[in-house]
């Protein structure tokens, strides 16, 4: 694994001189996590098979994925226009629920399966400068060459390696056994509230690396030029959302200013949902720093594997979670586009199946609260390994049901 800086792709180089690290307790019977029952060679297996639907679908990237991604863009961009013309009139209470709700439904779409994943750079190989990672802001708080480090290099290059992996607690709160317990803790369901609330604020201060900062170990010229840039960005929302806007409602500005926060915490408190039920449910493994030593290409991708849960929805759901409820392939794949998460899914699966691997998945409501439990139980001293995912097994396939129509003798088969 390198540590070169940010990127969006963070799939390690293979490594031929690496020792055994994370499968060094090769087919151990009696591990605990999947990774060490499995040897050397059947990790590398998995890892390329993984690299090879990744290799498959980037070779297959053309005109109707660039058409998606710009549709999706246009629709939000029509759709956050529309909703701001209705709040104009928000001085009716129909069009400021009109207008709040198409609102929310807009900075979703932009925060969820636009920005996050025009900033991994899903949309790079299209070339175009208007839809790019190096080029692309988003509606929201957070500066996109800071989320590019914390998310796109720290969080998926050393996911949920305690210690290393920042958005495991995001340094405030404990969700995992494997972190050290202190007081502090018993405020985290408190402050749980208020990073649902104030989500994109909370993203906007985690590149500032809060710990090193209490221990001094922050350079105060990089921290110094860190804030400015959050001030300069966090400014311009500001200055969007309650004061240009609302003055176009003229004296009823408060309405619309009141409607563009709810819409921002809707977002947040979405946003927030979708992220930790994609981390933080019990399926969940985390990892420690000795654990993952010397880690090939192979033990990267079976690490996001089993380090991320899927949430089962509909199409829609899907889209408005930005295709995160796909949080496994995301892991995976974090630099391929979104919309081929559906088309993979069943590809990964098999792979689980083949290893006997954990394919963790489950209902919105179940996984969010998995979450909610955690954060609680987790608050006080204590506290064990929560309950796992047993080996993925595709479900039977059902005989499909022979279709009769009555006849003189009885029920004949139907034609065709």
């Amino acid at each position: 694994m390198t540590s070169s800086g940010p990127t969006t792709s963070t799939i390690p180089a293979t490594n031929d001189d690496a020792r055994d690290g994370a499968s060094r307790r090769d087919g151990d019977p009696t591990a605990f996590n999947p990774l060490f029952r499995l040897s050397s060679e059947q990790i590398e297996e998995i890892g390329e098979a993984f690299q090879k639907i990744h290799d498959e679908v980037k070779a297959d990237l053309g005109e109707r994925d660039a058409h998606y991604i710009r549709s999706i863009i246009e629709f939000h961009r029509r759709l956050a226009a529309l909703s701001r013309i209705v709040l104009m009139a928000s001085r009716y209470p129909p069009a400021w629920l009109l207008g709040t709700a198409g609102l929310s439904v807009a900075k979703i779409l932009e925060n969820m399966e636009i920005g996050h994943n025009v900033l991994h750079g899903q949309w790079d190989w299209m070339n175009d400068p208007q839809i790019h990672s190096s080029t692309w802001d988003w509606d929201t708080a957070s500066t996109a060459a800071s989320w590019k480090h914390s998310h796109n290099y720290l969080h998926h290059t050393y996911t949920n390696i305690i210690g290393l992996d920042k958005d495991v607690g995001y340094e405030f709160m404990r969700v995992d056994p494997k972190q050290p317990w202190s007081p502090e803790f018993l405020a985290q369901p408190f402050i749980n509230v208020l990073v649902m609330l104030f989500f994109e604020w909370g993203v906007a201060i985690h590149d500032l690396d809060l710990e090193a900062i209490k221990r001094g170990k922050k350079d105060k010229g990089l921290l110094k030029t860190e804030l400015k840039g959050i001030a300069k960005k966090a400014g311009r929302q500001v200055l969007k959302d309650y004061v240009l806007f609302p003055a176009l409602s003229g004296k009823h500005w408060k309405k619309t200013l009141k409607a563009n926060l709810a819409a921002n915490v809707v977002r947040n408190i979405w946003s927030n949902a979708i992220i930790f039920c994609g981390h933080f449910p019990d399926q969940a493994y985390t990892f420690t720093e000795e654990e993952v030593a010397d880690e090939t290409r192979g033990g990267w991708y079976v690490r996001q594997l089993l380090g991320a849960a899927n949430i089962e929805g509909s199409d829609a759901f899907h889209l408005m979670s930005g295709n995160l409820s796909y949080q496994v392939e995301h892991h995976l794949f974090p630099d391929m586009p979104s919309s081929r998460y559906k088309e993979i899914a069943p590809k990964v699966k098999a792979i689980c199946e083949q290893y006997e691997l954990p394919y963790n998945t489950g209902p919105f409501l179940q996984q969010w609260l998995m979450v909610q439990r955690t954060i609680l139980r987790l608050a006080f001293p204590g506290g064990e390994e929560t309950p796992k995912s047993p080996p993925y097994k595709a479900p039977p396939v059902q005989p499909r049901a022979e279709r009769t129509v009555p006849g003189v003798g009885g029920p004949v088969k139907a034609f065709p």
